[in-house]
């Protein structure tokens, strides 16, 4: 069994990495999560950083929208997540996903969660 840890020194256990997946996989279009968003739902407050690690470990056949999850500015992935922030963007825009001037996406329009009622294990 894998017990990693990262800078945070929050454990990534394989139950941690399975509840990040099965949180990315509820993300509806048209929404964002932020990597905080998701370490608190997974029940790891402060993890940003861990799910950001699990993340970036997807493989692409788990098909999971892994380019709906964004840091807590809307400010998309580095360059080398998903092909580029030009592929990322693209990606958001087909689901309706606005951007900010700035390039940031419009966080009070698009985030995940933000004045509705999120039940995820029930």
């Amino acid at each position: 069994m894998r017990n990693e840890k990262f800078a945070g020194e929050i454990p990534v256990t394989p139950a941690f990495e399975r509840a990040v997946h099965k949180i990315v996989a509820t993300i509806p279009r048209g929404k964002v999560a932020t990597y905080g968003q998701i370490a608190e739902m997974a029940g790891a407050p402060g993890a940003a950083r861990e799910v950001g690690h699990v993340m970036a470990r997807v493989r692409a056949e788990q098909d999971l929208p892994c380019h709906r999850v964004v840091n807590k500015t809307g400010t998309l992935a580095p360059d080398f997540a998903f092909g580029g922030q030009e592929r990322q963007r693209l990606m958001l825009e087909e689901e309706g996903v606005t951007f900010l001037a700035d390039g940031r996406i419009d966080m009070s329009r698009h985030q995940w969660g933000r004045g509705e009622q999120l039940t995820l294990f029930p």
